[in-house]
């Protein structure tokens, strides 16, 4: 049975840091892109970070672009989700989901091209 599963959020002042990580499991084939998403009170879920599993290329969200690095370490169901500068804006539970998709492209995948989801990890930056 496929498993997603985050870990590492938490609360952190302005200009801090943190650093989400990811796993992924029960796959017969790595799946071929992990993604982070966050949802943010009041407001529904977006997209932030996406990594390709296979050739490692990157999609950063404009709102994070320059913040965050998503990258993967040996295993290749694992991502993490370094987060600098971090601004209370960034405040919200943050989502690890994977997809198997054979064909796509980074930055036009949505949700419904991600299967299987984490339960999430709350991050809360202060002012």
């Amino acid at each position: 049975q496929v498993q997603v599963m985050e870990s590492g959020g938490g609360s952190v002042q302005a200009g801090g840091s943190l650093n989400l990580s990811c796993a992924a499991s029960g796959y017969s084939e790595r799946p071929n892109y992990i993604g982070w998403f966050r949802q943010m009170p009041g407001k529904e879920r977006e997209g932030v970070a996406y990594i390709s599993t296979g050739l490692g290329d990157t999609y950063y969200d404009d709102s994070v672009n320059g913040r965050f690095t998503i990258s993967q370490p040996n295993a290749k169901n694992a991502v993490y989700l370094q987060m600098n500068s971090l601004k209370p804006e960034d405040t919200a539970m943050y989502y690890c989901a994977a997809g198997t998709n054979s064909f796509f492209t980074l930055r036009f995948l949505r949700e419904r091209d991600f299967t299987a989801w984490g339960q999430g990890t709350q991050v809360t930056v202060s002012s």
